[in-house]
């Protein structure tokens, strides 16, 4: 059965709304928890959801970018999830022992959670298989179901029970019914859900992504360091106003995210299919796109900021509303260092990706001395979007060489590299030709 697919424009507007009313509902969820449980369950979630969101990161392992930007579908669905499969398993264990020892008390919550995350974490790959074949509504409405389903188990839950661990088991139970009752349905128009993945395939994920798990962990940890000095040096209730005004502005770095991510299979079909024009003015779209967004959010920042920020924290953060377009300078330029970064990784230039994060890393240490003595909280900004500076000037010129070489050349080392891995073990691709599209 074949399946229409929608336009760029209809993608776009359903991945962006879907997944703005997820975010919603799970900041809505940390706001909540205070008003019924206090700030002792808060202080709990809020350990489980900090210390689950770090190894994530490597159950995640980058397999989105990698899964929706196969664009020859040199890989089953099975085999993506599979591999996720293994990756949670992994990230599991190291996440229950890292809690024994800095956490015993937040065990259970924490290893609660994760099941619950494990669950998102699953339908993403799925999710991918719908962005392949262009139905981002699918995405959206998940997204949407996922975010009714975390509130609904949550906060029911929690004022039947006043039990924060029985809540977050409610949240996963009614997210596996949306996994279960439409997003795998929904998968199965494209490709049949067939779980399994070969020794090879497993070892082949784990080797090319690896560097690019190491970049996102550099990239995640940018801001890490000036905000560490900013405590060390300044103290915490200097952070603590910092992280308060960043926050409404983390919405330009995930408007800018959404904005490129339904892109990241379109830019490598027209790589490798030799549309040298057409791939450069995306790009430059793509580029002018992200900056828009940056220029109207600091224009509405600039007349409603102090506003939205007294609203949210009350009238003692007026004083520190300066600090804004510096904090929107750096969400930009962060914005374009993922998005290079992930472009970078649709085109298989692992090494690429690799470097342009850790330069950034490398040279925010030095930089955040600099930045947070000369300019105090506002260095943390200044430190932060000069390494992303740094990051995305590597990362374009590899970009520029990739595209002069391999432009039309049929695909990157790495994906003859699977395709030579698959012919060397005929046992697992024999079944993959019976079903690949």
């Amino acid at each position: 059965m074949s399946v229409k697919q929608l336009s760029i424009k209809a993608n776009m507007i359903w991945n962006s709304v879907g997944s703005l009313a997820y975010l919603g509902c799970q900041w809505l969820m940390t706001v909540l928890i205070v008003r019924m449980g206090g700030f002792a369950d808060s202080g709990l979630l809020g350990i489980a959801m900090t210390v689950v969101g770090t190894f994530g990161t490597f159950a995640n392992y980058k397999m989105g970018t990698y899964q929706i930007s196969d664009i020859k579908r040199e890989n089953e669905l099975g085999e993506y999830f599979g591999f996720r499969c293994i990756t949670l398993g992994i990230a599991f264990v190291a996440c229950m022992a890292y809690s024994c020892l800095t956490n015993p008390q937040a065990l259970l919550t924490i290893a609660l959670f994760f099941i619950y995350k494990s669950v998102g974490l699953l339908i993403d790959i799925l999710h991918g298989l719908d962005q392949q074949n262009r139905r981002m509504d699918y995405i959206g409405k998940s997204f949407i179901a996922q975010g009714v389903a975390l509130l609904a188990g949550f906060v029911g839950a929690y004022l039947a029970t006043s039990s924060l661990d029985i809540a977050i088991i409610a949240m996963t139970v009614l997210s596996l019914g949306v996994l279960f009752l439409f997003d795998i349905p929904k998968a199965s128009q494209f490709e049949k859900l067939r779980i399994g993945i070969g020794r090879k395939k497993a070892l082949f994920f784990f080797k090319t992504l690896f560097p690019a798990v190491l970049a996102s962990v550099a990239a995640s940890a940018i801001f890490m360091v000036p905000k560490q000095y900013l405590f060390w040096a300044v103290g915490d209730e200097a952070l603590g106003i910092y992280q308060a005004v960043a926050a409404p502005a983390l919405v330009i770095q995930m408007g800018a995210v959404y904005l490129y991510g339904p892109l990241l299979d379109i830019f490598p079909k027209l790589f490798f299919g030799g549309d040298r024009a057409g791939f450069r003015l995306l790009l430059l779209k793509t580029v002018a796109g992200v900056a828009c967004v940056g220029i109207v959010c600091s224009v509405a920042l600039e007349f409603f900021g102090s506003w939205v920020l007294q609203l949210l924290y009350g009238e003692s953060i007026a004083p520190y509303v300066y600090l804004l377009q510096p904090i929107i300078l750096s969400t930009i330029m962060t914005a374009y260092l993922w998005f290079f970064g992930d472009l970078l990784i649709a085109l298989r230039d692992f090494k690429a990706n690799f470097l342009g994060n850790v330069a950034a890393f490398a040279v925010v240490i030095p930089l955040s001395f600099l930045c947070v003595n000369l300019w105090g909280m506002n260095g943390v900004s200044f430190a932060g979007a000069a390494a992303c500076l740094v990051g995305v000037a590597v990362l374009l010129v590899a970009l520029v060489r990739r595209s002069r070489a391999g432009i039309g050349d049929g695909g990157s080392a790495v994906e003859k590299g699977i395709a030579a891995e698959q012919t060397d073990d005929g046992a697992e691709s024999d079944p993959r030709e019976a079903t690949r599209r």
